[in-house]
C-alpha cells in the first residue's frame, strides 16, 4: 500500500485501518482519501482538487455525479431497485431495445449483467455452447477480466501463480505499429504477414475445437494499441474460415468514447457477439452481452445458463437508459471527436517539447502517450513512468500508467466526455510540467 503523509489525525487513523483490514488487490492504493467527486474532479479529505484523467476506472464517461444520473438513481431506488433474476422490469426491456437500435444488424438480443469480466464470461460461455467447441484466441496483451474464462483469455497481467487456466486458450501477437515485429521493406508493420503467421501457429496448436476470437478494438491495458485499418476485416475472415465466432470487447471503447458510438464502426465489421461494460453504466456496475437472434436462439435451444444475482437488475438498467439519453441529447460522439482532436494536438505539442515521449496514439477521448528514454532505440524505463505519475498527482492530476514488459510506461488518458477544453488544457499543462520535472530529477 502506498505511503502518504497524513493531513490530520482522522486520515492517519483511516490509513492505519486500511493497512490493517483491506486486502490489496493490485498495485498500491493512491495515497489520497477521496471524499467526493463532481464532474471531471475528485476532492480529497485534505481539501485537494484532483483532475481525473481516467474517468474513475475508465468508466465515468459523463463525469462524476452527473445530475441526470443522480436523479435517475434517486428516483429508481425508491421505486424498484432489485428483483428475482427471473423477473423483468420496464427499464431492462427498454435498455435492451435501445441498445439494439444503436447497433447494426444482426445485433439485437441483449443480456444485462454487472461487470466487464462477467459479460466476457457470458460471451465465451455462449460461444462455446453454440459452436460446440472450446478453444479461445485473444491478443497477447489483452485484458478481459479476472473471472475464470475471462482471465484465461487475459495475457497482459495476472497469469502467474494461480494454477492452470481454462484449457484451449491461445494468444496471437498484437499489431503494434510503433513497435513492429513483422516488418515491410520500409520498416512499417506488415500486419497481414503477422496475422497469417499467428493463425499458422493457432492451427498447429488447435485440437480442431476453435470456438471464438475475443479481442478489444483498441487494446487498453495493453498500451492503447489500435490495430491498423483492415486488420479486423482480415481477422474476421480468419474466424470465418475456421467456424469461429468473433467477440469484440468494447468495455472502454463503446458508447462514444472514440468519437463514434462503437469503435468497430471504423472497420465496417460487425461482431457475432459484442460485450459492453464500464461506459454503459457511467460508473455504476452495468454490462451487456449483445448478439444476433440466430445465435441467441441456438444458445437457448442448447440450454444456455447464465443465472446471476444481479442479471437484469432494474436500478442499473434505468441508469443505462439515462446514459443513452445524455449521449444522444448532448451528441457526445461528436464532442468526443472534437475534444479528441484538441487533446491530440496538446499531446503532440508535449511530444515536441520532451524527447522522452516516444509515441502519441489513440482515438477520440481514449489516448495513449508512451514514454521512452531513447527515441531511436525506443528503449523504455519503468522508473520514469513512475516518477511522472507521482509528480502528476502532486500537481493535481490523476493519471494511469500501464507498465508492460518491453514497453515501459504508456499513459492511458481517458477524461470524461463531458470535460471542457479548459479542463483538458489544465491536464495537459500539468502533464507537461510533470514530465519536465521528472526528467530534471536526479
Amino acid at each position: 500500500m502506498a505511503a502518504m503523509t497524513p493531513s490530520s489525525p482522522f486520515t492517519a487513523t483511516l490509513w492505519a485501518e486500511a493497512d490493517r483490514h483491506l486486502v490489496r488487490y493490485g498495485g498500491g492504493f493512491t495515497p489520497e482519501i477521496i471524499e467526493r467527486a463532481a464532474g471531471s474532479f475528485v476532492f480529497t479529505a485534505a481539501g485537494r482538487r484532483i483532475l481525473d484523467f481516467t474517468s474513475g476506472q475508465m468508466s465515468a464517461i459523463l463525469g462524476h455525479s452527473h445530475p441526470a444520473i443522480v436523479a435517475t438513481v434517486q428516483r429508481q431506488i425508491a421505486d424498484l431497485d432489485h428483483l428475482y433474476s427471473g423477473m423483468l422490469s420496464r427499464p431492462v426491456v427498454d435498455l435492451a431495445r435501445r441498445l439494439a437500435e444503436s447497433l447494426p444488424a444482426p445485433l439485437e438480443k441483449a443480456l444485462l449483467l454487472t461487470t466487464g469480466a462477467e459479460s466476457n464470461e457470458a460471451a465465451i460461455r455462449m460461444a462455446k455452447l453454440v459452436t460446440g467447441k472450446h478453444e479461445i484466441v485473444s491478443f497477447a496483451r489483452s485484458w478481459h477480466g479476472m473471472t475464470q474464462a475471462a482471465a484465461s483469455a487475459t495475457y497482459s497481467a495476472g497469469r502467474k501463480g494461480y494454477g492452470p487456466g481454462a484449457p484451449g486458450n491461445f494468444a496471437i501477437p498484437v499489431p503494434n505499429t510503433y513497435r513492429p515485429d513483422f516488418t515491410a521493406p520500409d520498416g512499417s508493420l506488415d500486419w497481414r504477414r503477422q496475422l497469417d503467421f499467428a493463425f499458422d501457429l493457432i492451427d498447429a496448436q488447435s485440437t480442431g475445437s476453435l470456438a471464438a476470437c475475443l479481442v478489444e478494438p483498441i487494446l487498453s491495458s495493453g498500451g492503447i494499441i489500435e490495430p491498423p485499418a483492415g486488420y479486423f476485416a482480415a481477422l474476421r475472415a480468419k474466424c470465418r474460415e475456421r467456424g469461429m465466432l468473433l467477440i469484440l470487447d468494447e468495455a472502454q471503447t463503446g458508447l462514444c468514447r472514440t468519437g463514434t458510438w462503437y469503435a468497430f464502426e471504423r472497420d465496417g465489421v460487425v461482431p457475432d457477439i459484442l460485450t459492453l461494460s464500464k461506459t454503459l453504466g457511467a460508473g455504476l456496475p452495468l454490462a451487456a452481452v449483445i448478439t444476433s437472434a440466430e445465435i441467441e436462439q441456438e444458445a437457448h435451444e442448447r440450454g444456455f445458463l447464465f443465472f446471476t444475482t444481479h442479471v437484469s437488475d432494474p436500478l442499473v438498467a434505468a441508469v443505462g437508459n439515462t446514459v443513452l439519453d445524455v449521449l444522444t441529447k448532448d451528441k457526445l460522439d461528436e464532442r468526443a471527436r472534437q475534444l479528441g482532436m484538441f487533446l491530440r494536438r496538446g499531446l503532440d505539442d508535449i511530444a515536441g517539447r520532451h524527447e522522452v515521449v516516444g509515441d502519441v496514439r489513440g482515438r477520440g477521448l481514449l489516448a495513449g502517450l508512451e514514454l521512452v528514454v531513447d527515441r531511436e532505440t525506443k528503449r523504455s524505463s519503468d522508473e520514469l513512468g513512475v516518477r511522472v505519475t507521482h509528480r502528476c498527482l502532486e500537481l493535481g492530476l490523476h493519471m494511469n500508467i500501464v507498465q508492460l514488459p518491453g514497453m515501459g510506461g504508456v499513459f492511458r488518458i481517458a477524461p470524461p466526455l463531458t470535460a471542457t477544453e479548459e479542463e483538458l488544457s489544465l491536464g495537459l499543462e500539468i502533464l507537461d510540467q510533470a514530465i519536465g520535472d521528472a526528467c530534471a530529477a536526479p
